[in-house]
């Protein structure tokens, strides 16, 4: 603290000339790191043919992951109190390959599975058809606010599911392209310009019972939903 205090007198010691110097200098080098970082995402979305071809190998999503859940607490009229559960994310090439799993306790028995849809226009792909891709966001149960919820994938991070989607890319890129993903789900304005022509949420959710599996399907329009079968 004696420090920043130091530098600060030090700098309303200055001339005010000098000192007004050293603040533009500062504000005109944050705002050269902000126009960067749009400028990347900016070029990587719209020039970068790689990234475009990687694009061009999504395929219309089906089976993306399962529910099963493994316990649930009573009381004495039948009531379910809690809800232990499995949840499974499969791979894009092959559905018995389990990559991502994770248990939650959920209180009660009906669910929400929130992710994020995030839909690329015929100009961001090499064939000149539309791709889309989803991000798993977060669990939670009808009795706590989504804010409180369990995560499923870390924001920012790159979702195991793609994550052979970019390996072509240098590890800077693909770290741009997941950040920016995410955070532009915040700034539906500037979507267009990122030849995506759509970012939103959408939540699923179910009242699970013992004995059977909520499989996950996305269909290519961006719809989630759960298909409910018999435990094998």
């Amino acid at each position: 603290m004696a420090i920043i205090q130091k530098i600060f007198k030090l700098f309303t010691s200055l001339p005010s000339i000098i000192f007004g110097i050293v603040i533009c200098a500062a504000i005109l080098l944050i705002a050269i790191g902000i126009y960067r970082g749009g400028t990347a995402i900016s070029e990587l979305l719209t020039e970068n043919k790689t990234l475009k071809r990687a694009l061009t190998n999504l395929t219309d999503e089906n089976k993306i992951g399962y529910a099963k859940v493994i316990s649930q607490t009573k009381d004495a009229n039948g009531t379910v109190i809690s809800t232990t559960l499995k949840f499974v994310e499969t791979a894009r090439d092959n559905e018995l390959n389990q990559i991502l799993q994770r248990q939650y306790t959920i209180e009660g028995d009906i669910v929400h599975f929130d992710a994020l849809i995030v839909k690329f226009s015929d100009k961001m792909v090499m064939d000149g058809k539309q791709r889309s891709m989803y991000l798993w966001r977060r669990v939670y149960g009808e009795k706590m606010t989504p804010q409180s919820g369990f995560a499923i994938e870390e924001s920012g991070a790159e979702p195991n599911r793609y994550a052979d989607l970019l390996k072509e890319l240098p590890v800077k890129n693909r770290q741009v392209f997941w950040s920016s993903i995410w955070e532009l789900a915040n700034t539906p304005d500037k979507l267009k310009q990122y030849g995506i022509t759509a970012i939103y949420g959408t939540v699923t959710y179910t009242q699970l019972r013992q004995g059977l599996i909520y499989i996950f399907r996305l269909t290519s329009t961006g719809q989630l939903y759960p298909e409910v079968i018999p435990e094998f």
